[in-house]
């Protein structure tokens, strides 16, 4: 089985970037996983309302806020994900200086432009 991307912050609804880069994802061949704090599910991809310990994510790729992250620093560290991808609006030096202390690698970047320009 191909290895996940965990989308953090997902939503149902289709103006939000995270939606439409959980579409994307899923049209550009990837597996999808998804947390948010309310249940919900696109195009079969149900989201988690819980921090379940996956043990086959390759990339997280972050839709929440700065100031709402704290509690999911030492979650993402212990899904030892290749890499975390910080889209537009979630930067967050003190979470990157985590990220980088146990080898993870940290983008700053937009999963939907790093999609349509097949940079995977």
């Amino acid at each position: 089985m191909k290895p996940y991307t965990l989308v953090i912050g997902a939503s149902t609804n289709p103006d939000r970037y995270s939606y439409k880069a959980i579409m994307s994802l899923l049209a550009h061949g990837h597996s999808v996983r998804a947390i948010s704090l309310k249940k919900g599910e696109v195009q079969g991809v149900i989201f988690d309302t819980e921090k379940k310990q996956y043990v086959d994510i390759d990339t997280v790729t972050v839709y929440i806020r700065p100031d709402n992250q704290s509690s999911y620093y030492e979650y993402v560290i212990s899904l030892k994900p290749r890499r975390v991808i910080f889209n537009p609006g979630t930067e967050n030096k003190t979470f990157y200086n985590l990220l980088r202390d146990n080898n993870i690698q940290v983008e700053e970047a937009c999963t939907l432009v790093l999609l349509s320009t097949n940079q995977n």
